[in-house]
Order: structure tokens, then sequence, then C-alpha cells
């Protein structure tokens, strides 16, 4: 049967020591919509910012472990997650304008999909999907 969906997208949770950084990657480079910060007791604050339908919500925090760096081959569980693009190639030009240099550069992976891969701030791999 399944899930009744209530929206065609999900939100997202990003922990993070230090959200400026973050914030500028999401907000200000890859141009997410701030739909502005609130208090998360006993944790810290949650930046939230939308991308097309879905909400990208990164909280500032002191966890007590940090996720393992290296991406896919990196550790188990959620190692990237993907944004559709019209054009992989200018977003991922767009990225290198900012400093982020790919960690796997633009390529088509099969006949008509075209991916590159970054690194945020803390070292979650975004991949960028254009099909």
């Amino acid at each position: 049967m399944g899930l009744a969906l209530a929206k065609d997208s999900i939100d997202l949770g990003i922990i993070t020591r230090n959200a400026a950084p973050m914030v500028a990657f999401y907000r200000d480079l890859l141009g997410f919509t701030d739909e502005g910060q609130m208090p998360v007791p006993g944790i810290g604050t949650m930046y939230r910012l939308r991308c097309g339908s879905s909400l990208i919500k990164i909280t500032e925090a002191e966890p007590k472990a940090d996720a393992p760096p290296g991406g896919l081959a990196g550790a188990t569980g959620m190692r990237y997650w993907t944004i559709s693009v019209v054009d992989v190639d200018a977003a991922a030009e767009m990225c290198r304008q900012g400093g982020h240099e790919p960690v796997i550069p633009p390529r088509d992976i099969r006949p008509g999909v075209r991916i590159a891969m970054f690194e945020d701030p803390d070292g979650n791999w975004v991949e960028l999907l254009q099909s």
C-alpha cells in the first residue's frame, strides 16, 4: 500500500557545528530561498532553506559525534543527496566559481543522464543531476 504522501518532496535535516558556511553554500551559492530561522529548544538554531518544494533544515548544534568523511565510500548510511538541475555543466561551473571543486566532475553516467558531485562545507556530498 505505501505512504499517502501530502507533498511531492522530502525535507532534509543537516546537523552542523557551524551554520554560517553551510547557509552560505546552500543559500548564497546554490540559491536556495531563505525561509528564516528558529530556535530548536535544547539543541540550537535551525536555518530553513527552500529548494523547489523541499525544505532543507540546517541546524547548528553540538552533536556527540561527527559523520565520517568520504562520500560514497566513507561509511554506511546516507552519504549524498541529489538535486535535479537543468544544466549540470553550468551548475558545476557556478560551484567552481564559488570556490567548490567537484569531487566527481561532470560526466555522463548513462545515455541522457549527466551528474557532478560536490562537498558542502561539512563534507556532505551533493549530487547535481541532469536528465
